[in-house]
């Protein structure tokens, strides 16, 4: 194994820890938008993630900061073509953060209303526009021999990225239906485990549609698959396993089990593409020669050394960090003076 595949990895594994942590608390957003019916119901969501919110976006930025370090020639193709998608993601994330500082500055159920509308919305923006830079990603987007963009804005918002885009919005908002079961009690409790077992049903037919429609346009996709490449076949086993015990394990009142299944599902669903996916990290439509890889897009084989054990050491920390904030706060959401 050289570098670059190990830097493949690892920027593989940011993006899982990002997926599952920032996926869980932007559903909770989403929820907050339009499942929450009274003001202490707001105010259980926003304190259900007020403790962790924060340092689950250290996942995103960690990330961006290993893919600039080990794959600048990505980094530059991908934010110069997706400039204005990811500038309306960091407007979302802004607009969620001060959101939740503003909503309790001041009283007035006018100025409370606004808040929880920007942060609903500051939280669906950015899992919509994630599903749908990704669904690009894994369709290939116009990349030129020497590397360089050739698409327009426009040209991103295409059927397929639109449909994963959905499914990224249905999928990440079950997931934090399935989280609040963990923080919540009672009538709210209850919702969130309806709200639960009916996106787990939408995410079902979402998936399926976005795997046929990808099985025509995409078949790289699917080649390491069709080739019964053990590690492949072990991650779809895990994945299939860990999506099909949800609801299970929702009809046994088994709450934690069951936000654990979805925290494996959305991790073996990545490793899967990620595994087909290598060596390329951005596929080009206009011919897949002329793709993005792991080898002709990489740092100098010094700066992925230097970078290497920088992340050996920063990577305990932030999952060290991330383990004890959970523990110090779980258990379910208890309002006081204090809360948000």
């Amino acid at each position: 194994m050289d570098l670059n595949t190990i830097w493949y990895l690892l920027i593989g594994v940011l993006i899982i820890g990002y997926a599952i942590l920032d996926g869980f608390d932007l559903g909770v957003g989403v929820l907050h938008l339009f499942a929450a019916k009274t003001d202490k119901e707001k105010r259980i969501h926003l304190n259900a993630i007020g403790p962790v919110w924060d340092g689950n976006q250290v996942w995103l930025l960690t990330g961006g900061g290993a893919l600039f370090a080990a794959f600048p020639v990505v980094y530059a193709t991908v934010f110069s073509g997706f400039y204005l998608a990811l500038m309306l993601v960091l407007l979302g994330l802004i607009l969620r953060a001060v959101s939740m500082k503003f909503r309790g500055g001041m009283e007035g159920e006018g100025w409370k209303k606004t808040w929880d509308m920007g942060f609903g919305i500051g939280s669906l923006l950015p899992l919509v526009l994630f599903g749908v830079a990704v669904g690009n990603i894994l369709k290939g987007i116009p990349i030129e021999a020497d590397g360089s963009y050739a698409g327009q804005f426009f040209g991103l918002l295409n059927p397929p990225s639109l449909l994963v885009g959905v499914l990224s919005l249905v999928l990440f908002t079950m997931h934090g239906a399935l989280y609040m079961t963990l923080k919540t009690d009672g009538d709210l409790r209850n919702r969130m485990h309806a709200i639960a077992a009916r996106l787990y049903g939408a995410s079902l037919i979402l998936y399926v549609l976005v795997t046929v429609y990808y099985a025509f346009i995409a078949p790289y996709l699917f080649r390491q698959v069709a080739s019964f490449n053990l590690f492949v076949i072990t991650l779809m086993v895990l994945f299939i396993l860990s999506f099909a015990l949800i609801p299970f394990l929702l009809g046994a009142k088994k709450y934690f089990f069951a936000f654990l299944s979805s925290c494996v599902f959305i991790a073996a669903l990545i490793g899967v593409v990620a595994v087909n996916l290598f060596p390329m990290l951005v596929p080009s439509s206009v011919d897949l020669a002329y793709s993005l890889t792991v080898y002709n897009s990489c740092s100098s084989d010094k700066t992925l050394m230097v970078m290497l054990v920088i992340a050996l050491i920063g990577m305990p920390l932030v999952i060290g960090y991330s383990v004890y904030i959970y523990r110090i706060f779980k258990g379910k959401v208890v309002i006081d003076s204090s809360s948000y």
